[in-house]
Parts: structure tokens; C-alpha cells; sequence
């Protein structure tokens, strides 16, 4: 199966952005070569662009408070296991505190450093950061694996605690959806809403179907178009009928 997330709001579009931005840097810090380490700092600075929205720590701290209040209700439930609701509060509780101390304007550390600025500005232009536009990048480049590593997990230090604030946010979005099964027929789906909003929706559907797709969504309707997976021609509908799995997540307020 493949699944397909659509976030239907601006804040979980956000979110998601910054989860894949995190999960490409943890990848390329991994490995060795200047090249991997080259695409750790490009992601890098594409995780400050989208991190240092105004309101991004706040809307946060919010939405962290509100599912630790919604969460505390569940005590005593006793279709709930204590020891797991603790556990995701206490996680809650330890992600809060650790936003709340990131000092000043996020990724104002990267900000500060004319070294790195230099890179950023070079990197927006095709084949700007050839050996001859930046000497001193090359040579940090030709620096041993380990120095690089150390330097890049030391950048992206300052930004964990969103990325922790994030992963349970998105971890509980996820999980709070159920699983229903559709078929578009001949490659197209619509469904009423009646009023309800989901913040996600994720379609699953089989690798061996060739097809990608497009959701279109509002409170009153969720349509659904398959597109055939053509990488050469133009856009045209899948016209088969496709069996597929659609979650609608969405967090308690």
C-alpha cells in the first residue's frame, strides 16, 4: 500500500513540511560524503525557512496544551491503560518545556553566522556553491566526516524541540482517524460532508495501481480524482475503478 497525506488546514501543512524537512536532514547527516553532508545543509536552511513562521511556536504550545487537557480527561477510563495515558503526557509536558525555552527568534543562531548566511544566499542560484564561488565551503566540505557530522547536528540542535512538539502533535492526528473503504469508480470519488472538517486525510490505495491521487476538500464535500501515474504525458484520469482506504484525522479542540 501507498499512502497519501493531505493536510486540510495551514498548521498541519506546516507541520508535515517541517516532519519531512527533519527526517531528510536525520538521513543525509548519516552518511559520509561531502555531497550527503552538502544536502544536510540545504535542508537545513529550508527547515529554518518554514520553523521561523511568527506563530509557530505558540500555535504549538496550544495545540500541545489542548491535547494534554483533552488526554487528563481520560484518567480513569478504564477502556484507557494508565501507564500509556501518563506516558504521552508526560511527553506533552517535557515537548512544552522545551519550546518554552528556546531563547529568542527560531534559527536566529543560523542567522547570526556570516559563514553560513553566505552558503544560503549562494545556494538559490543554479551551481552557486562550486568550489570557485566558496572557497572556505569547499573546504569544509574536504574536512573529515566527523567534523562535518558534529558541525551539522550542532546547527540543527536548536530546533529539536519543535521537531519533538511536532512528532506528537501529528503522532496523535494520525492515530485519532478510522479507516474507511471506497471505490472510485472509473477513477473518480465524492462524498458529503454534512458539515464535518477533518484537519488530514489519508488515502491508501495498492503500489500495483498506476495511478496518483488529487483530493479536493471543504466542509461540505471531499472529491477525489485518480490520476494516471504518466510520467511523460499530460494530466488524464485514471478510468479504472480503484478500491482505496480514506482516514479523515482529526484532534479533538
Amino acid at each position: 500500500m501507498i499512502d497519501y497525506e493531505f493536510p486540510l488546514n495551514e498548521k498541519v501543512r506546516t507541520l508535515l513540511r517541517l516532519e519531512d524537512l527533519f527526517a531528510r536532514m536525520a538521513h543525509f547527516i548519516e552518511y559520509a560524503q561531502g555531497m550527503d553532508h552538502h544536502a544536510a545543509l540545504i535542508t537545513l536552511f529550508e527547515i529554518l525557512e518554514v520553523a521561523s513562521r511568527a506563530d509557530l511556536k505558540s500555535e504549538l504550545l496550544q495545540e500541545l496544551e489542548r491535547q494534554k487537557r483533552n488526554l487528563s480527561a481520560l484518567h480513569n477510563n478504564p477502556a484507557i491503560s494508565e501507564g500509556a495515558l501518563d506516558a504521552i503526557l508526560a511527553e506533552i509536558e517535557g515537548a512544552s518545556a522545551d519550546i518554552l525555552a528556546m531563547p529568542g527568534k527560531t534559527g536566529q543562531h543560523l542567522r547570526e553566522n556570516e559563514w553560513l548566511m553566505g552558503i544560503k544566499q549562494r545556494a538559490v542560484m543554479p551551481g552557486g556553491t562550486c568550489e570557485f564561488d566558496l572557497p572556505s565551503y569547499h573546504y569544509w566540505q574536504e574536512q573529515d566526516a566527523g567534523t562535518r557530522r558534529e558541525n551539522l547536528q550542532a546547527w540543527l540542535v536548536p530546533f529539536l524541540p519543535l521537531r519533538s512538539g511536532l512528532e506528537i502533535i501529528l503522532r496523535l492526528l494520525r492515530e485519532s482517524g478510522k479507516v474507511l473503504h471506497f471505490t472510485a469508480h472509473h477513477g473518480s470519488f465524492q462524498q458529503m460532508q454534512g458539515g464535518r472538517v477533518a484537519q488530514m486525510l489519508r488515502v491508501s490505495l495498492s503500489s500495483d495501481l498506476a495511478c496518483i491521487p488529487e483530493v479536493g476538500a471543504n466542509k461540505y464535500a471531499i472529491n477525489i480524482r485518480f490520476i494516471a501515474a504518466n510520467y511523460a504525458a499530460k494530466t488524464t484520469l485514471f478510468e479504472q475503478d480503484v478500491p482505496f482506504d480514506l482516514t479523515f484525522c482529526s484532534l479533538p479542540s
